[in-house]
C-alpha cells in the first residue's frame, strides 16, 4: 500500500507537469485523499461508490475526447484539477482499495490484474509487430494497430482463463471479464495518456526510469482501467452477499 502511495504522488507530479499545473497543491491533495479514503478507519459503500462514480465520470469524458479531432485538451484550471482527480488520485485509491473488497485481504486480484495487463501490452505489441496493417488511431498513437489490438485481446482471454486456475477465488467466467475489461480500457487508458503527452509535445511522461520513461508511462493502463474493475468486482460481492 506504502509503494502504491509512493507511485500515486509520482505519477501525480508527473501528470501536472504534463498539463502545467504547480505540483505543490496537487501533491498535498493526493496525500489528504491518500488518507481520507484509503486509511480513514470506516470507509463506506457509498464512499466507495461516489469515488467509483467520480472516475468513471472523468473516464467517459476522456475517452469522448479521443474522438474530438484537436489534440489540446481543455485548459482551464477547474477542468485540469478534474482529470488530476479523476484519471489519477481517485483510481490509485480505488487500485488499493480492491484487495479489500470481500470478507478478508487478498493482494492475489491485484496480481492478477497485473498479469493480464502485461500480457495484453506484450501480445498487442508482438502481434502488432509482426501481423499490424491497419492504425487502431493513428492521430493519437501512429504505432498502435488494430491487429496488435485484438491480437492482445484474445490472448487475454486466453490468460485469464488459464489464471483461473491457479487464482481460483474467482471463477473462470470473472476472470475472463477482468481479462475483457483491462484489454479494452487499458488500451484506452494508453492512447489517452498518448493524447496528454502529444499535447504537451513529450515523448514519457518522466524520466524516473531511463528507456522507459515515468511511472504514469508504466500504469497509464491499469489506472484508467481500475474504476471500471473496482465497480464490475462491487456489484460481484453484493451479488454474492445477499444471494
Amino acid at each position: 500500500m506504502l509503494l502504491f502511495g509512493l507511485f500515486m504522488l509520482i505519477t501525480v507530479s508527473e501528470f501536472s507537469k504534463l498539463i502545467h499545473l504547480k505540483q505543490n497543491l496537487p501533491i498535498l491533495l493526493a496525500l489528504t485523499s491518500y488518507i481520507l479514503f484509503f486509511f480513514a478507519p470506516k470507509n463506506s459503500l457509498k464512499t466507495d461508490l461516489f469515488l467509483t462514480l467520480a472516475a468513471l465520470f472523468v473516464s467517459v469524458n476522456l475517452i469522448m475526447d479521443l474522438f474530438v479531432e484537436k489534440i489540446k485538451p481543455k485548459s482551464d484550471t477547474l477542468s485540469k484539477y478534474v482529470n488530476l482527480f479523476g484519471y489519477i488520485i481517485i483510481p490509485f485509491v480505488l487500485l488499493m482499495k480492491t484487495p479489500f473488497i470481500g470478507a478478508h485481504f487478498n493482494p492475489k486480484i491485484i496480481i492478477g490484474i497485473f498479469i493480464l495487463i502485461w500480457t495484453n501490452d506484450t501480445f498487442a505489441y508482438i502481434v502488432g509487430k509482426s501481423f499490424g496493417k491497419h492504425k487502431l488511431f493513428e492521430r493519437i498513437s501512429p504505432k498502435k494497430t488494430i491487429e496488435g489490438f485484438i491480437g492482445g485481446l484474445v490472448f487475454t482471454m486466453i490468460g485469464s482463463y488459464v489464471l483461473s486456475y491457479f487464482f481460483t477465488f474467482f471463477a473462470p467466467l470473472t476472470w475472463i471479464c477482468t481479462g475483457l475489461i483491462v484489454g479494452l480500457f487499458g488500451t484506452l487508458g494508453d492512447l489517452i495518456e498518448s493524447k496528454f503527452k502529444r499535447s504537451a509535445g513529450v515523448k514519457d511522461s518522466g524520466k524516473i526510469m531511463p528507456g522507459h520513461g515515468g511511472i504514469l508511462d508504466r500504469l497509464d493502463s491499469v489506472i484508467f482501467a481500475i474504476p471500471f474493475l473496482y465497480l464490475f468486482y462491487q456489484i460481484l460481492n453484493y451479488v454474492h452477499t445477499i444471494s
